[in-house]
């Protein structure tokens, strides 16, 4: 299995979250349970159905994030040394050529991605039309309502 790119904030968050999952929310889980056999006929009792189905999302939630976690590469934006290209954890800001207006993204992996923060998938069309390219080369992108570009103002490893 290919290993997938993480930069290292995604990777603080993802361990974070791990964390989270197995010292509170697995406990807390686990005392709704006994809660609710407490109550009796298991059968009949909704509490406990809810509590098993809320156990079983945590317990899958803890090995998606482990498998993650475990099958990722850490990389540091701040540690590239890719002499003003646009690559994975680059900073890059970017001219609409037709709006002329201007954005800066963060490439980074896809459970990191979130264009409120700035931050988008390395597999999303915009950062793989600016893999490669250098502050001021123009990107074409096929976007949905069709081809847009963008002039690359400026690339950043912060």
């Amino acid at each position: 299995m290919s290993k997938v790119p993480l930069t290292v904030v995604g990777a603080e968050l993802l361990r974070a979250e791990l964390q989270n999952l197995k010292n509170v929310e697995r406990p807390s889980v686990i005392a709704a349970i006994a809660e609710a056999r407490s109550h009796g006929d298991l059968s009949e009792n909704a509490e406990y159905d809810a509590a098993k189905e809320r156990q079983s999302f945590v317990e899958g939630r803890i090995a998606e994030v482990e498998g993650k976690l475990s099958n990722s590469q850490i990389i540091d934006p701040t540690l590239l040394d890719a002499e003003g290209r646009c690559v994975f954890g680059a900073t890059v800001e970017l001219e609409d050529m037709e709006s002329g207006d201007v954005v800066t993204y963060q490439i980074v992996g896809d459970d990191e991605a979130d264009i409120k923060l700035g931050k988008i998938s390395i597999s999303s069309p915009i950062a793989r039309a600016l893999i490669g390219k250098y502050a001021g080369d123009v990107a074409e992108v096929m976007a949905p309502g069709g081809v847009r570009e963008y002039e690359i103002l400026d690339v950043k490893y912060i």
